[in-house]
């Protein structure tokens, strides 16, 4: 009890920190800039405009990462994978495989709980065209670790897209300068180590990837599925 206290405590600690983080000048006002002049949708809503932290079961086994908050998701929302057609697309698929009580992500107070999972992104503030660049994403590296640190029973790693893959690595090589980074392909999986969590890879639930077909839901739920067993057996 005393350990669980203490993780959600550090967790509540680092997400303060989060969230207060303005090192990325660029980063910084354009999540800024898209609270103020706000989609035409959502122009009654207060968006949040600043970072965003990670959210789920702290003692998940499933570590889910993403790139970025949306600009009219997270960046909206303060929940990343919320608010807008990817969170759909990824809680829908989450719900199907057991990882959550529901199918929609619209809100932070909406009623979603994650079991067994915990999202985050590598680069906490919404980017210009979802294309953050090196510096940034290494900016927001200390958070990946020191999060990733806190979550103590993670055995498997759902990295969404090659940048979600490859800042994932990234804050490995961290503490293991010579672990190679693996080739990005949608369904593929690797064991990096055997100490580490096995790593499956999934293209991102984007609209520009969904709509075209290139990630389907019966594609995200084979991937969800193989997660799913390889944690029956562990």
């Amino acid at each position: 009890m005393q350990a669980k206290v203490e993780t959600s405590l550090k967790l509540h600690e680092l997400r303060q920190e989060i969230i207060a983080c303005r090192r990325c000048k660029r980063l910084t006002e354009y999540r800024e800039q898209v609270a103020r002049e706000r989609r035409a949708a959502y122009r009654d809503c207060t968006y949040w405009g600043k970072p965003v932290p990670g959210f789920g079961d702290p003692y998940a086994r499933l570590l889910i990462v993403g790139l970025a908050p949306a600009a009219h998701g997270g960046n909206r929302t303060g929940r990343v994978f919320t608010g807008d057609g990817s969170a759909s697309f990824l809680m829908r698929g989450l719900y199907d495989a057991g990882f959550a009580n529901q199918p929609v992500s619209e809100s932070p107070d909406d009623g979603l709980r994650l079991t067994d999972a915990y999202v985050l992104a590598v680069v906490r503030c919404v980017p210009p065209d979802n294309k953050p660049l090196p510096e940034e994403t290494s900016n927001c590296r200390p958070f990946l670790v020191r999060e990733t640190a806190l979550l103590p029973n993670v055995k498997a790693v759902l990295a969404l897209g090659k940048i979600a893959m490859d800042g994932y690595v990234d804050a490995l090589k961290l503490a293991r300068p010579g672990l190679k980074r693996p080739k990005f392909a949608h369904a593929a999986e690797y064991s990096l180590a055997e100490d580490l969590p096995r790593l499956f890879l999934s293209y991102h639930p984007s609209r520009q990837n969904t709509q075209t077909g290139r990630l389907t839901q019966p594609m995200l739920a084979s991937v969800l599925s193989r997660i799913v067993a390889f944690l029956s057996a562990s």
